[in-house]
């Protein structure tokens, strides 16, 4: 009804439409506009509906109007304030689009709505807003054409909540909207006007019809009101009306009220005061500074008036310079009341968009008498402002990013200027008149058009500092740098240097301070600067590198080709060198022979030895010399002052022995992946100096003999020995480390975790994943406790304290399938705020044999030693209809919001890609844009990177081979492991990476700082999200497709974080080792953290099972794997009907927060902690049949005679029932009796759990053959208790025979079978409506008898039906309408039989069920009654 009522608004239009009326021009025959304005129609909601169908003359009415005006009420929803509409159009604007993409909608908001609407909430969705204008034109339609139509003064277009800014007369807004889209990476024409016409954009693009009103923005900029003044202090003078306003750094008082004629009073407020009148209310005084002190009172008439006065003035008086700031606040001109404030020395319209023209225009900056800093900096000017080389007080002058192409000569007017900023322009060349101003000193022209170095710089003597990164200068010329001798700090850094030419007849003396880097020079010789200091040449790609070592102090030289450094003389006063992800096989000798190195980087080279002089040396404080070939380290000889050693991912199979008994300063090792069996004593002596505090041994060949060595180590903070040989850890070692912070204890070999960690009070973080623990370790009464990781274990029960620390914040205890938990076990961990728990499943046997897939997942995500998680992983197996997965992961870097937004809605967006587009770019593309514009709010100024994977079938082959689509932007990554070798997917979008990317940028004029980063923020040129740094930053991704086949063994995915230490090959063959792909993504997780990194980790590991023809079935497994335990059950699957189901914990966890409570998982966790013990040996699991190789049906339903004899076809299905325990006579009330197994008893509830029982038969042909009918099923028993038989078989498969399951769901007898909910909220299988189960639920509801409770213990969970009930039961039973008959079944050929079927004997129950009155009615009344 709502959308009728919406399309019927639509069709509203004014009553002038159909008169023919054109204003100033002709309309032809197809109703496009020829040379003149078109006709306006403006829709207002509210009008009568009825009268609007009236005026519609036929479907070509609306054609005859080119800019159509729609004026609707919004209302804002709940996503943070953007704007949307139930349905975005009617039936005349969808006519308005078809057939011509250079048609749109342009949505236009009214001037006052807040530009940066608040944070959604309860009163924000339901407060009615001002209208929108839906304003139907063409790409060529000008804002003038559009503001003659609507009568209005101008347009304004807002991009990422950000500025407003007026539109030109001759820009055309719907063009404006639709280039802004394929920037963003849309392509297709007619999605660009479909998403143009989307109300969502407007967080990212907004037009105005006026410009909107932001009271904040006002407050800062003017104040001014009609209030009582009095002048001085003395109480001569009389109270009087008059205007007054704070502008600037000034009070002014008007002489006449409300006029700002005649003479105007000007008391400057720098450095003066603002104080409280406390003799009268509302009143202050403000008084300026000096000897000469005037003073004004005012009293303001409310309190609101009197407080935003009082605070804006007490930023002027607290200042020490008369300084403005008007930065940021879209304005074209300063307030005319500005100019009042003659003392201003500082002008910030930084972030603006001032004109020329008017009043407060850049014309009138020079009545500014004593202005020395202006700052015009981002404000699209285009052209240098002549007028500003008229304010000749200047010293200061800022016009960054600008677009500017040249700098006038009047430049030279400022001979008082010292610094003039001039990057990220489009200057390519600078006037001779620039180089008469001899007292700057600071230029800056990085980002522009450079080519070569200016040679007016050489009359800048004053000038010392080169400023020319983001050029395009491809080669260096050193005799020039040796002619500009006043230039000491060159900075060329992305520049594409080719070449520096280094043949320059005299010495280049006075540079100290060069930066190269990020260019491509492949060899340098800077031998003729001999007073280098510093130099910067990362990223290049340099095989040989010259230097002159007589004055250099630091070289930085990572990232390149080196195979050896030559610097002569010996560099004495070196103390940073790095020369790290080179192909150093050797150390210099001229290393050992520098006496005041301090830190020396060398990792990722190929050193196979370390100089024993180097180690010993009495200056090196921190040595990194990991990812090399090191098989030993020298001996120490002496005490070396050694205070961070990393050793990692050598052949190391030792450590020298007195290595922490010389290097006493040593706070930091890390000897992780090596193959070290033992380390050194912490001393020779009983009595240990050692000052170590983090020391990590990850992944080597330690055993339990180690925990002796760590006694001496009493300062030692963070501990990692995950992935040794640890059968125990000493108990009496573990209670000395008492500052211990962090226990690492992961994929050993350790059952329990000893109780003496207790004794480390200040221990925050235990992981201890992947061993054989059986007992929960006893710290929950450490009162620092933060994590707690005991996942991938074999806990069974968890004994806990009265009360948890407050300080826990999360427990994973996913992966220990014999755990159960209680429900007071659950209440202690509800203010948990993270909480990780196997999901119980609920799928029967037919569910999972159908539902089964060829692969399964696993992952894991780690804060590090960061405060909130910011990855975020999406996992979903079974993904739309067919055989399907969708995996991504997202990282925010510094934010968790815009993950946790794309984990929600990204796998949903996808899903409806999918039904446009067949083309895996396309449908990629625009899920990543979307996603992004779906960001709203939150996506204007917080980013992710995001990476998604998509397993599907080619639509050209439905049945056919697997691929893989993987798409992502930002440092996201994915590798697949095809025949043990890794294949990388996706691309690194981040500047240091990338070329191309860091061209396309530098084009956009962005500013790059050092540490490359777009404007200081991000490293990344493509996020989701930060739309603030558009164009620079955009949401296009990277797509790729890889065809799937049997030699790909999993996928890999991880973060950033991840990948910066662990490599591809790395990941890979850690993954082959552990082959459970969710104890492998903690493994992987747990590496990085040892290997030192300290921030978000985030890894998702996707196990693949493709056969050679991508055949997905899969024989049944009958044996375990040896180590560790299986995966989690399997995963939930949604209904018949439910889409779907996309969540971030694989279905596999459940992620319990603190505003989850017990009983809202009780329903849950009560039948698993009732549950049984599963039997020994592994558990049961379906047959999985593919698409090419399908099973024998019945009637549309699996048979079960096509699984196969060895094969398990039962899976126990848990339930539970709630019962008013006063209306229970089974005792269980009571405190006497002690409770049983399988019931749970919660005060006023008592919770059973029970098996679902049925049968599954198959039918082989018309004349069936009861003599070939068995009743020995496999692992299943048959009972009678109670004169009702039921099946004590964990389950079976379902068959239906003469109704199909769509006919089943529409009967009304059996539409309750799918799904149906009970009355204590628990959810049971599909099943029919008499079957005994429900019967006997439901009892109480229909009789007036109870619900007997088992008396004793039952192992096998029997269903007990009272005598009471058992006549009713028999009756239903017996009433139950004949089965229609069955459709001929295929024949089945011989290999697919199950010879269980094939017994001589018939069912032994089945006459005891129901009489019939033969064979065949028998077996009929069998199949309904018990197999539903």
């Amino acid at each position: 009804m709502a959308m009728e009522d919406e399309d019927n608004n639509s069709a509203v239009v004014a009553t002038n439409t159909q008169t023919g009326i054109k204003k100033g021009g002709d309309v032809g025959d197809n109703g496009a506009c020829i040379d003149r304005q078109p006709d306006t129609v403006l829709h207002r909601a509210g009008l009568n509906q009825t009268a609007g169908r009236g005026s519609r003359s036929g479907p070509g009415a609306h054609a005859a109007t080119g800019i159509r005006v729609l004026k609707r009420n919004m209302k804002r929803n709940g996503s943070r304030g953007c704007v949307m509409r139930k349905t975005r159009f009617g039936s005349r604007e969808r006519d308005w689009l078809k057939g011509d993409t250079q048609r749109g909608c342009v949505c236009l908001y009214g001037g006052t709505v807040d530009p940066q609407p608040p944070a959604s909430g309860p009163q924000a969705s339901s407060t009615p807003q001002t209208d929108l204008q839906l304003v139907l034109c063409s790409t060529s339609t000008t804002v003038e054409e559009l503001c003659a139509q609507r009568d209005g003064k101008g347009l304004y277009v807002q991009l990422h909540g950000d500025l407003v800014r007026r539109l030109d007369p001759s820009e055309r807004p719907l063009q404006m909207l639709y280039d802004y889209l394929a920037a963003m990476g849309y392509s297709e024409p007619g999605r660009v006007q479909q998403e143009a016409a989307n109300s969502d954009l407007s967080c990212l693009i907004r037009f105005y019809s006026e410009r909107p009103v932001n009271a904040d923005q006002q407050e800062r900029t003017l104040l001014k009101g009609v209030f009582s003044v009095r002048k001085g202090k003395s109480q001569l003078h009389k109270w009087a009306e008059r205007q007054v306003i704070l502008c600037g750094t000034c009070l002014i008082v008007a002489s006449v009220k409300d006029c700002l004629t005649g003479k105007m009073h000007i008391l400057p407020l720098v450095g003066g005061k603002v104080e409280e009148v406390r003799r009268r209310q509302h009143c202050l005084m403000f008084s300026s500074a000096g000897s000469q002190a005037q003073a004004y009172f005012v009293n303001f008439d409310t309190l609101a008036d009197y407080q935003r006065w009082h605070r804006q003035a007490s930023k002027v008086v607290a200042q020490t310079v008369s300084l403005v700031d008007l930065s940021c606040y879209s304005l074209e001109a300063v307030p005319e009341y500005l100019f009042y404030s003659q003392d201003i020395t500082h002008l910030n319209l930084r972030h603006n968009f001032m004109s020329l023209q008017g009043p407060g225009g850049l014309l009138n900056l020079p009545r500014f008498s004593q202005l020395k800093s202006l700052n015009l900096s981002h404000n699209r000017l285009g052209v240098f402002p002549e007028c500003v080389c008229e304010i000749l007080t200047l010293t200061e002058l800022n016009l960054s990013c600008n677009s500017l192409h040249t700098v006038p000569v009047q430049i030279g007017n400022l001979q008082s200027l010292q610094t003039l900023s001039l990057d990220g322009n489009r200057l390519s060349s600078l006037p001779e008149e620039l180089g008469g101003l001899t007292q700057l000193n600071g230029l800056g022209l990085s980002f522009n058009n450079f080519s070569l170095i200016p040679a007016v710089l050489e009359r800048l003597s004053a000038v010392d500092k080169l400023a020319m990164a983001g050029n395009r200068v491809e080669s260096l010329e050193l005799c020039t740098l040796a002619r500009m001798s006043h230039l000491k700090n060159i900075d060329l850094r992305l520049n594409g240097l080719l070449w520096v030419n280094s043949e320059s007849p005299e010495a280049v003396n006075q540079v100290t301070q060069l930066d190269l880097r990020d260019n491509r020079l492949d060899s340098l010789d800077l031998s003729s600067i001999c007073n280098l200091e510093t130099l910067h040449c990362e990223r290049n790609q340099l095989g040989t590198l010259t230097l002159s070592g007589s004055t250099l102090r630091m070289l930085h030289a990572g990232s390149n080709h080196l195979t050896t450094v030559n610097i002569y003389p010996v560099p004495n006063q070196l103390t940073h060198m790095d020369l790290s992800q080179n192909l150093l096989e050797y150390l210099p000798d001229w290393v050992c022979d520098c006496g005041k190195v301090e830190m020396l980087d060398v990792t990722h080279n190929l050193l196979s030895d370390l100089p024993s002089r180097l180690l010993n040396s009495l200056s090196l404080r921190k040595l990194l010399a990991g990812n090399n070939r090191l098989q030993r380290v020298p001996d120490l000889l002496d005490h070396i002052p050694l205070e961070a050693l990393d050793l990692q991912h050598n052949k190391l199979a030792e450590l020298p022995e007195s290595l922490f008994s010389k290097a006493l300063n040593l706070k930091y090792l890390n000897v992780s992946a090596n193959a070290l069996d033992s380390i050194p004593p912490s001393s020779p002596s009983e009595e240990s100096l050692s000052t170590l505090q983090e020391l990590y041994l990850t992944r080597n060949n330690l055993n339990e003999n180690c925990g002796a060595l760590l006694v001496g180590h009493q300062n030692l903070r963070v501990l990692h020995i995950a992935y040794n040989q640890l059968l125990s850890f000493p108990a009496s070692k573990l209670s000395k480390l008492e500052l211990l912070e962090e226990l690492n204890l992961s994929g050993n070999k350790l059952k329990t975790i000893p109780s003496t960690v207790s004794s480390c009070k200040r221990l925050h973080t235990l992981i201890a994943h992947s061993n054989h623990i059986t007992v929960f370790p006893e710290i929950l009464n450490l009162p620092e406790i933060k994590l707690v990781d005991v996942s991938c274990n074999e806990l069974t029960e968890i004994q806990l304290p009265d009360s948890l620390p407050a300080t826990l914040q999360e427990l994973d205890l996913t992966g220990n399938s014999s755990l159960m938990l209680e429900h007071k076990t659950l209440n202690l961990f509800s203010h948990i705020t993270t909480l990780k728990l196997d999901q119980k499943s609920t799928t029967t046997a037919a569910d999972s044999q159908s539902t089964s897939t060829p692969w399964n997942h696993g992952f894991s995500e780690m804060s590090g030693q960061r405060n909130k998680l910011c990855v975020s992983v999406l996992a979903v197996d079974r993904f739309g209809d067919g055989v399907e997965a969708c995996y991504g992961i997202f990282d925010g870097d510094r934010n968790e919001e815009v993950p946790r937004l794309l984990q929600c809605t990204m796998g949903d967006v996808l899903c409806e890609e999918l039904q446009h587009s067949i083309i895996d770019n396309v449908y990629m593309c625009n899920t990543f844009i979307t996603s992004h514009r779906k960001l709203g709010m939150a996506g204007q100024k917080l980013g992710a990177s995001a990476l998604l994977c998509y397993i599907h079938h080619e639509p050209s082959d439905p049945g056919g081979h697997f691929s893989l689509t993987v798409a992502n932007v930002g440092s996201c990554q994915a590798v697949l492991c095809r025949d043990g070798r890794p294949v990388p997917l996706s691309k690194v979008y981040s500047l240091e990476n990338c070329t191309e990317e860091m061209e396309r940028v530098k084009l956009s004029k962005a500013i790059i700082t050092e540490d490359n980063k777009v404007s200081g923020v991000t490293c990344c040129s493509r996020l989701l999200g930060c739309s603030y740094l558009s164009p620079w930053v955009v949401p296009k991704p990277w797509v790729h497709t890889e065809p799937l086949c049997s030699r790909d063994e999993f996928l890999i995915l991880g973060n950033r974080a991840l990948f910066e230490r662990v490599s591809y090959q790395e990941a890979v063959c850690t993954v082959q080792a552990v082959r459970d792909p969710r104890a492998a993504a903690k493994k992987l997780c747990s590496l990085a953290q040892s290997y030192g990194c300290k921030d978000n980790i985030g890894a998702a590991v996707i196990s693949l099972h493709i056969s050679q023809d991508n055949c997905t079935c899969e024989p049944p497994i009958l044996t375990a794997e040896a180590r560790g335990p299986p995966p989690a059950s399997v995963p939930v699957t949604p209904g018949p009907t439910d889409p779907a189901t996309i969540s971030s914990s694989s279905g596999l966890i459940s992620e319990f927060n603190s505003e989850t409570s017990a009983s809202e998982v009780g329903s849950e966790a009560g039948s698993t902690a009732s549950d049984e013990h599963p039997p020994p040996g592994p558990a049961p699991r379906p047959e999985r049949r593919c698409s090419l190789h399908p099973a024998t049906t019945l009637c549309g339903i699996m048979v079960p005679g096509s699984v196969g004899a060895g094969a398990h076809l039962f899976q126990r299905q848990p339930s539970c029932a709630t019962f008013s325990s006063n209306r229970s006579d089974n005792g269980l009330d009571s405190d006497d009796e002690a409770p049983l197994e399988g019931v749970i008893s919660n005060g006023s509830k008592l919770e059973v759990e029970v098996d679902i029982h049925c049968c599954a038969f198959q039918l082989r042909s018309k004349d069936f053959d009861l003599e070939k009918q068995s009743s020995d099923y496999p692992n299943g028993k048959t009972r009678r208790q109670n004169s009702v038989v039921v099946s004590a078989t964990n389950g079976c498969l379902l068959a239906v025979c003469g109704r199909e399951i769509a006919d089943l769901k529409k009967s009304p007898s059996t539409s309750s079978l799918f799904g149906k909910k009970l009355s204590n909220g628990s959810v049971v299988a599909p099943e029919d409506s008499h079957n005994l189960i429900e019967v006997a639920l439901e009892a109480p509801k229909k009789k007036s008898g109870y619900f007997t409770a088992p008396a004793q213990q039952d192992p096998e969970d029997q269903l007990i039906v009272p005598p009471s009930l058992e006549q009713e039961v028999r009756e239903q039973l017996r009433g139950q309408s004949p089965l229609v008959s069955a459709p001929p079944l295929p024949s089945i050929p011989p290999s697919l039989k199950d010879p269980v079927w094939d017994h001589p004997h018939p069912p032994a129950f089945a006459s005891n069920l129901v009489p019939g009155p033969g064979p065949v009615s028998i077996l009929q009344q069998e199949v309904y009654d018990t197999a539903l």
